[in-house]
């Protein structure tokens, strides 16, 4: 790519590059009629709301940093042939690289906008009940009102065991009182409020409406911290008894899949989350179609597969083979609440440094505000095809190729960084959402497999 000259919408786009990159790290967080049918939900990336409200490139490492540290500290039915969709569109234009996903919950149902996160195990929407909750800039779900609102007690098993890895509170003054919850994320973001189960309604393809009764959901009263900007909560995916992804993989199938356009797109642009089966369609390359094993147990509530190695063009790197083992502290995850790929030292260090050598000649430089290691000066023009492809090597013998924009990011105006973090060691390795953009990923609940091809996600 050559930069040898800048317009104005060249410049613009540079900007709305430096402010999504400077999003992109934050992350975290933070379904009966006609069964044979697919439902859709539209989604919308959190950072569409806001385009003057952009967040520093260090307070989001900050929080992919700490996101990633709770995922190293959380290590130590009738199924249908259809689908539910929910339309996904990139936050480009704002940014930010979060996305939304927009739900009805209650009876009557109300629409509310939340955060996608796959690495969350708990629903909420911003809640009132019996008087409590927020309301300032922000859509209000109020339980009472609901017919099909009910609440779980706090001498429940449920609340006192089930939900112990939601955060549910020990506190129970009186048999009446509804289980509470005190959810806290990674980037030190919380969420306060009670536990109850719900009926979420739904659209279908075909224009019917389907409704998901008893669902888990979060009644949330009060909440702090960034990763809720733009949302009235959290879509939860996580692989959890109590998760959405549970829910939804029960009525419509054991699988859901997603697939993620350029974090560089337009608003325009959209691409989907689908549970059932996905559609390999004319956007994807069959041929290119891929499958490995998901290791559904050994860094759950995560989705971990099974990395061997990471080559360079046609080179393998010299990486030892216990930073992909997840029974020594590595092993590998996706998540897509996290933006950049988080290797552990080993992997990161030979990575770095196997791509810095092509990268030779260009200046490097350590823009403000950015704190990623490898950044270099592109102003007098860099062929990015001349970079080797990389290579992640499953078990199995499925392989992984990223497209080169996935690990050579776009950081400011004449700036591009090499997209990586180092986990240190040991740590578990995470292939974030912008390495995994341009891509169906299809995650095989049933089968414990995953399936993935290159896709234009259109």
């Amino acid at each position: 790519m050559f930069l040898k000259t800048e317009t104005q919408n060249e410049r613009t786009k540079m900007k709305r590059t430096r402010a999504a990159l400077l999003c992109l790290l934050t992350t975290l967080l933070l379904i009966s009629a006609a069964y044979s049918t697919v439902m859709r939900l539209e989604m919308t990336h959190r950072d569409t709301l806001f385009p003057t409200s952009f967040c520093r490139i260090e307070d989001i490492i900050g929080s992919d940093q700490k996101r990633h540290s709770l995922i190293s500290h959380k290590r130590t039915t009738t199924k249908t042939n259809g689908g539910a969709r929910l339309t996904l569109r990139s936050g480009f234009d704002y940014g930010a690289a979060q996305y939304f996903a927009e739900i009805r919950v209650g009876t009557p149902a109300k629409r509310f906008r939340v955060v996608v996160d796959t690495g969350s195990e708990l629903t909420w929407v911003n809640c009132r009940f019996r008087g409590k909750g927020k309301t300032e800039n922000r859509r209000v779900f109020r339980a009472e009102e609901s017919s099909s609102f009910s609440r779980i007690g706090c001498l429940t098993q449920t609340c006192k065991v089930d939900l112990m890895n939601l955060f549910s509170l020990s506190s129970c003054p009186t048999p009446s009182t509804p289980c509470a919850y005190d959810y806290r994320y990674v980037d030190g973001s919380a969420a306060q409020g009670v536990f109850g189960k719900e009926t979420f309604t739904v659209r279908l393809t075909n224009g019917r409406v389907a409704r998901l009764p008893g669902v888990l959901v979060g009644c949330t009263n009060s909440f702090s911290g960034d990763s809720f900007r733009g949302a009235d909560g959290v879509l939860g995916l996580a692989l959890s008894d109590y998760s959405f992804t549970s829910k939804a993989t029960n009525v419509f199938g054991g699988k859901f899949s997603y697939c993620l356009v350029d974090h560089l797109s337009n608003k325009n642009v959209s691409n989907y989350l689908i549970f059932g089966s996905s559609s390999f369609s004319s956007a994807t390359k069959l041929n290119a179609t891929r499958t490995t094993p998901l290791d559904l147990n050994v860094i759950p509530p995560f989705y971990a597969i099974n990395i061997i190695g990471l080559s360079l063009g046609e080179t393998m790197l010299n990486i030892p083979m216990q930073v992909w083992d997840a029974t020594q502290g590595g092993g590998t995850i996706l998540d897509s609440g996290t933006s950049l790929t988080f290797l552990a030292d080993a992997a990161y260090k030979a990575v770095v440094s196997g791509l810095q050598r092509y990268l030779f000649g260009l200046k490097r430089v350590k823009p403000e505000g950015l704190p990623i290691e490898y950044c270099f000066d592109t102003t007098s023009g860099f062929n990015q095809s001349k970079l080797p492809q990389l290579t992640f090597h499953f078990k199995g013998g499925a392989r992984f190729e990223p497209h080169r924009r996935s690990y050579l990011i776009d950081a400011a105006s004449g700036v591009k960084c090499l997209g990586f973090v180092s986990a240190g060691e040991p740590g578990t390795n995470v292939i974030g959402n912008i390495m995994q953009q341009n891509y169906l990923w299809e995650f095989d609940i049933v089968a414990s497999t995953l399936t993935f091809a290159p896709s234009t996600c259109l």
